[in-house]
């Protein structure tokens, strides 16, 4: 074949035992292959399921953690076994393989990292006193709704709610014995520049991972600025004090909170402009709460926030797929519906 110049295309064999010119570009030897783009999402899975365990076995060891030590063992284990469970059954139910099977030891431990993240996390941040069964039941939920509460979110079925937020919420809401773990336990056993430093470096490293892999500094920031308005706003309206309001801003737990847990990258927008509607709506709903007199409004504002943008995808969605339907209905039907209509 010829180009339009009428050269052939093809390079001209050279003698055996010749150079190649060096200004000549080779081709790649067949056995070298381009890597695959690193997949963000794991290694950002991987480095809060890290950053949590270290969190916990400092927390046992040094800082004052008060639940038993069995129970992160307990709480992982449910974790485990509700995902394996819930994603059996839901394979069985499509026709199709588990997610967890087919890509090996290594597969198997990256397909239970948000397992493992939310069974750490809820018996961290809740205190249930001696009941164990509360804290397996808030895992249950927190795991297994993610199977329930779905919405069409970029044309694919994803679970909207924030899994651990949500099985503490759920756990708040039907047991007034349980309550959040008390801040103090994570600075209990600390002296005083150790109770700056903790949640100085927990924000240090939460905003390197936000910033770097989750990409979610746009929604930390507009919950940081609508947390403090609404903190300003409730001392001007309702002649609250400003400055505890202001201050529960440098806590642990809501370091804490604000970096691993409102940032989940499965259940947050990811365009910049929705990330901050997503973090001052959450922001603005734990001041209406607080308003209000309804205390852990942390985690109910974000249970909120994160309803109302499931349903908003499911209001987006639902009138797409009637339109869809009336117009690969044939022509026949909508005739014949048409004259039963008349």
């Amino acid at each position: 074949m010829t180009s339009l110049r009428g050269k052939s295309s093809r390079t001209p064999a050279r003698p055996a035992g010749q150079e190649p010119p060096k200004d000549v570009p080779q081709d790649p030897p067949d056995d070298v292959r381009p890597k695959p783009p690193k997949d963000v999402r794991i290694a950002a899975l991987r480095r809060f399921a890290i950053s949590i365990t270290v969190f916990n076995i400092i927390g046992y060891l040094l800082l004052g953690f008060e639940q038993p030590w069995l129970w992160p063992f307990m709480a992982v284990g449910t974790a485990y076994a509700t995902e394996i469970l819930v994603e059996a059954v839901t394979a069985w139910a499509h026709h199709r393989p588990p997610a967890y099977r087919g890509h090996g030891l290594r597969g198997l431990v990256d397909y239970l990292l948000p397992a493992h993240i939310t069974g750490l996390a809820v018996n961290m941040l809740l205190y249930a006193n001696a009941q164990a069964w509360l804290v397996v039941f808030a895992v249950v939920v927190a795991v297994g709704q993610k199977a329930i509460l779905r919405a069409p979110i970029k044309g694919k079925s994803r679970h909207f709610m924030n899994p651990s937020n949500f099985g503490i919420a759920v756990a708040l809401l039907l047991f007034s014995w349980v309550s959040i773990a008390p801040p103090y336990e994570f600075t209990e056993n600390t002296g005083a520049v150790l109770d700056w430093l903790i949640p100085v470096v927990i924000l240090a490293s939460g905003t390197m991972l936000n910033a770097q892999l989750t990409k979610k500094m746009p929604l930390i920031g507009g919950l940081v600025l609508a947390f403090a308005a609404q903190a300003v706003f409730r001392a001007a309206v309702f002649g609250i004090a400003w400055r505890p309001a202001l201050l529960m801003m440098t806590g642990t737990a809501f370091v804490l909170w604000l970096n691993y847990m409102v940032t989940d990258p499965g259940t947050t927008p990811v365009r910049p402009r929705d990330q901050v509607m997503f973090g001052a709506s959450v922001g603005v709903i734990y001041g209406v709460l607080m308003a209000l007199h309804i205390v852990y409004g942390l985690f109910f504002a974000l249970v909120v926030v994160c309803a109302v943008r499931g349903a908003y995808h499911w209001g987006k969605a639902l009138p797409a797929a009637r339109r869809l339907r009336r117009e690969s209905a044939p022509p026949v039907q909508v005739a014949a519906t048409v004259a039963e209509a008349r």
